[in-house]
Order: C-alpha cells, then structure tokens, then sequence
C-alpha cells in the first residue's frame, strides 16, 4: 500500500460512487486523480485492491462492459465502480 492507508482509500471509493449515484459507474482512476493529482498512477493498483474488497463484502459493485463482475476472479482491462445492487441512503 502506498502512503495512502486502505481506509483512506476505501472512503474515497465509497464517497465517490454514492456522488456518482446508484445508477452510475466511475473509473477508478477518478478516486485516484482524486486523492493524489500528480501521482494518481501510482495508486491504481491500490484503487483497483481495495474495491475488490469492497465489492467482496457487497459495498460497491465492479463492471466490465456494463455487467457486475464476480469480484474473486482476477480481473483484466477497464473496470468501473459503481453502488451495489441495491445501493442504501448515503
């Protein structure tokens, strides 16, 4: 993890994707552009761990071509966030 601790990040995420609203999805680079303007690529892979954690215990959902992803299978290429299935009241 870079300096930025997981739950740093994990409130990014979820503050981010309950903004963006439950019908619409984001791009992960957005929390990381977010959190750390000028080095926002060295954060992707810590973006990319932590929703799967997130998405593991049914916080946010990752989409690949619009279809929520199983979030145990290792997932390559583009990825967006978005609320879970049946998103709470922020």
């Amino acid at each position: 993890m870079t300096d930025l601790n997981r739950d740093v990040i994990a409130t990014a995420i979820i503050e981010a994707v309950h903004r963006r609203g439950p019908d619409k999805t984001l791009c992960p680079s957005e929390v990381a552009r977010a959190l750390a303007p000028d080095t926002w690529r060295d954060l992707m892979g810590d973006i990319r761990a932590v929703a799967t954690e997130l998405a593991s215990n049914g916080l946010i959902t990752i989409r690949q071509g619009g279809v929520v992803q199983d979030p145990s299978l290792e997932l390559k290429g583009p990825i967006r966030l978005g609320g879970p299935t049946a998103m709470p009241d922020a």
